[in-house]
């Protein structure tokens, strides 16, 4: 046993000894109600301090993208049978642990921090239920690709300093461990029925064939051998460079290539000619782990699809009266294919004038949000294109500042050909992904003096769920008053709503990946190769996708419950005060939340 495990195994034996005292004992170590409420905060608190390290030491990566770097040298090997085997374990510790904590003698964010432990534990060891290591690649990405993004010190991972440098190299030995027992899992699956679909490992290939090169200094995970800070002493560099070339040339690039070769060799010919999670072995109760994981609730995949298809019906109907405003006078549902084809919503000529625009437009936001918020980040925020190693199958997407604050918010664009670029989508996608989405929500999170476990951490619902709320205050602060803008976020909100209906129609009412993406054209007007990629995202990452639309509409029910009881004593910005002042927390919580902050208005 570890010593995080040691130190959980101590204090779960004397909580529950404390636990099971008899009532005359009791009686005779009567304690005030404040001294009880000060031994079960401290008793939730290590918990949390326990939990937040065993996951830490579990998926070191983890705290990397949140900005805690102490743990950049350790790469983990989660999806070793054994450490999955120990984890199991750890975690029926916590909830032991964790049942023996009366909440009731918690203070508010103690009690908070109870119910999010205990919602993350369960859905945890459920999820272990499933063998999920033995799909460790997809297109999507996997651990060689998210550590040739980190390579060049200028995404999540810092690489300035002769420490950091040692940190990302070891990082780097630790790399071809993991690509072989990746490689051993993905032949277990083989023999048990547990593989990608054929489709999937199609697109996946093609990044990993070019992952491996001839020699260290044309590899991607040398990009920061190649900018070096001018300040270095010279023997460290000299020192670093012999490293990285000695660990890239003798053990990394040949790891690859024998990951590359499996993949092609022995993995395509294997794939299944299968569509969704439901065909695989114990699917549809896998898929069923996934939607509770990805939206906090107990909503069932037919609830989810009946509500895709009532959201797409909704949208579909304000297209119906925006429509002849950009001049279009045919049917709602063709208004996006219509769009699409219009040479004046792709008026771009490289990705630079895309990245201006998208900065004017965050100098536009900064003006006018503190209408709306009295929590608002510190934390810049910058734009950033996607590098072109991900670019090809990347979306576009937020990663958050460093704890210390030394490295920024940042929104990456994908933009693989600026001549095809769709303006239309260009606000919508700014107010999720930049603020007031996830910068504002993630950068407050670790703003705030939370435990570790809350501040590095969260669940894709009310992520995600917040982002795509934020997108619908644009009306409110007067970026939508633009006809095109305004269609652009229809659209973004039709494509939530779509893929409520083709994820669980893929996963769970067993649609093919060609009616999905028939699905997508004729709903989002979509072409084929945007529809493919969009449909091959969501097989890779089943229920991922659902997160989004349920999370936006529980904080939108929520803000109409809450002006509705309150009347006149109700202020927007007081609300998402509310919603983001505790970090992220399953949608149950932020609705306890609300209810209370409702009450107390009373």
């Amino acid at each position: 046993m570890n010593h995080v495990g040691r130190i959980s195994a101590i204090a779960a034996a004397v909580i529950l000894a404390c636990a099971t005292v008899q009532p005359a004992q009791a009686a005779a170590k009567a304690v005030s109600a404040s001294q009880a409420d000060t031994a079960a905060a401290r008793q939730v608190k290590q918990l949390a301090a326990d939990y937040y390290m065993s996951n830490a030491r579990y998926e070191p990566i983890g705290p990397t993208f949140f900005g805690d770097n102490r743990f950049d040298d350790q790469l983990g090997m989660s999806i070793a049978p054994a450490k999955r085997a120990q984890r199991a374990a750890d975690f029926r510790k916590f909830a032991q642990r964790l049942k023996a904590i009366d909440p009731a003698q918690l203070g508010g964010d103690d009690r908070i921090s109870h119910a999010i432990l205990d919602y993350e534990i369960k859905t945890e060891l459920a999820a272990l239920q499933f063998p999920d290591h033995l799909l460790p690649v997809n297109q999507m990405g996997s651990m060689p690709v998210l550590l040739a993004t980190f390579a060049d010190g200028k995404a999540s991972q810092p690489i300035s300093t002769p420490k950091e440098y040692r940190a990302f190299l070891s990082r780097i030995k630790q790399l071809t461990p993991w690509i072989d027992q990746a490689i051993a899992n993905m032949r277990k699956g083989i023999k048990t029925g547990v593989v990608l679909p054929k489709s999937l490992i199609v697109a996946t290939l093609p990044q990993y064939q070019k992952l491996p090169s001839k020699s260290a200094d044309t590899s991607p995970f040398y990009a920061a051998i190649k900018n070096f800070p001018a300040a270095m002493p010279a023997a460290d560099k000299a020192g670093i460079t012999a490293a990285y070339q000695a660990e890239i040339d003798k053990r990394l690039n040949p790891a690859l290539a024998r990951l590359a070769a499996f993949l092609e060799k022995e993995y395509l010919p294997a794939g299944l000619d299968i569509h969704g999670t439901g065909a695989l072995p114990n699917g549809a109760e896998w898929y069923k782990q996934r939607v509770a994981a990805s939206t906090t609730t107990t909503l069932t995949p037919e609830q989810i699809h009946a509500t895709g298809l009532a959201e797409v019906a909704r949208i579909q109907q304000q297209f119906a009266v925006l429509g002849p405003k950009l001049g279009y006078t045919g049917p709602a549902a063709g208004l996006p294919k219509w769009v699409g084809e219009q040479p004046q919503y792709m008026p771009f000529k490289d990705d630079q004038e895309i990245l201006a625009i998208y900065r004017k437009l965050d100098v536009v936001l900064a003006q006018r949000l503190p209408a709306l918020f009295s929590l608002m980040p510190k934390s810049p925020l910058e734009q950033r294109l996607e590098p072109e190693l991900t670019r090809a199958t990347a979306s576009d997407h937020y990663t958050p500042p460093s704890a210390d604050g030394k490295r920024p918010g940042v929104f990456w664009s994908v933009v693989n050909d600026a001549t095809k670029y769709d303006k239309t989508k260009m606000t919508s996608l700014f107010l999720h992904e930049g603020r007031p989405g996830h910068h504002f929500q993630i950068a407050l999170q670790m703003e705030k003096d939370l435990p570790e476990f809350r501040r590095f951490g969260g669940n894709n619902a009310y992520i995600e769920g917040w982002a795509l709320y934020a997108e619908t205050l644009g009306k409110e602060i007067g970026v939508f008053d633009d006809a095109d803008q305004l269609f652009g976020h229809l659209n973004s909100e039709l494509l939530r709503a779509a893929r409520l209906v083709v994820d669980t129609g893929l996963h769970a009412k067993g649609w093919t990946r060609e009616q999905a993406i028939a699905y997508l054209r004729d709903t989002n007007g979509y072409s084929e190769a945007v529809a493919k990629s969009a449909i091959e995202r969501y097989m890779a990452w089943p229920g991922q996708a659902l997160g989004y639309k349920v999370g936006a509409l529980k904080i939108a029910e929520l803000r109409q419950r809450a002006s509705t009881a309150m009347g006149p004593k109700f202020k927007l910005p007081a609300f998402h005060a509310v919603v983001l002042g505790d970090g992220t927390v399953p949608l149950a919580v932020l609705e306890q939340n609300v209810d209370r902050w409702i009450a107390e208005s009373k």
